[in-house]
């Protein structure tokens, strides 16, 4: 199987005072519910449910199923990241009060209809930048093209880059910084509304929100 689509998660960014929501934190693979422990949430966030499926070379590789805090801007926005072979569509739902259950977050609709945007796209492991010539296509709501670069360290080093097509919810995740466990995982996102260049790029730092999953599955 192709380098990409196997991590996929964690939590997220955003911080600012007011009351701190008490949230269930649980990630399982091949499921749509988990439970586990309850933990106090930093303010300004939310408790949320986000549902991952991965799909390569048409066929579903992946499927995940998290709960966690995220902050509320994040809430009801689903999101697509698609290469030349593969497609991730991540939904999210949310609630509002301590140890709530979130609804069963809903994913994006296939679109398969061009909307114009065309981007470069590729997968390599073990660098920083890619850039193999191909282009793609993009469809339906994806109308950004994206440069992501995730890296892991710990026991084990793993760093993977991947450039497509992604709507602006996956966008504005933005840069992201997570260390638990050992395990110390690094994403950059770049974003641009066309193929010439990245001049859109947002920044945050944090715990990650739909990351860890883009990068341990390689051929």
């Amino acid at each position: 199987m192709d380098s990409c689509l196997k991590f996929f998660w964690l939590l997220s960014i955003f911080a600012q005072p007011g009351h701190s929501l008490s949230c269930t934190v649980c990630l399982v693979q091949g499921a749509t519910f988990c439970t586990g422990n309850n933990v106090s949430c930093p303010p300004g966030r939310v408790c949320a449910a986000t549902h991952t499926i991965n799909i390569e070379d048409g066929i579903k590789t992946t499927e995940y199923f998290g709960r966690s805090c995220v902050p509320e801007n994040q809430c009801q926005r689903p999101g697509i990241f698609s290469t030349y072979n593969s497609k991730s569509k991540k939904g999210i739902s949310c609630c509002y009060t301590d140890n709530c259950t979130p609804t069963q977050p809903q994913l994006l609709p296939d679109n398969d209809k061009p909307n114009g945007l065309t981007c470069p796209t590729c997968k390599a492991n073990g660098t920083q930048w890619c850039d193999t010539g191909m282009a793609m296509k993009c469809t339906g709501e994806e109308t950004m093209c994206i440069v992501q670069h995730s890296k892991i360290t710990g026991s084990s080093s793993t760093e993977l880059v991947l450039r497509g097509c992604a709507t602006p919810s996956i966008c504005n995740i933005g840069n992201q910084t997570h260390i638990t466990d050992g395990l110390s995982v690094e994403v950059q996102i770049t974003c641009t509304g066309s193929a010439e260049g990245f001049p859109h790029c947002s920044y945050f730092n944090g715990i990650i929100a739909i990351v860890i999953m883009l990068i341990l599955n390689t051929a």
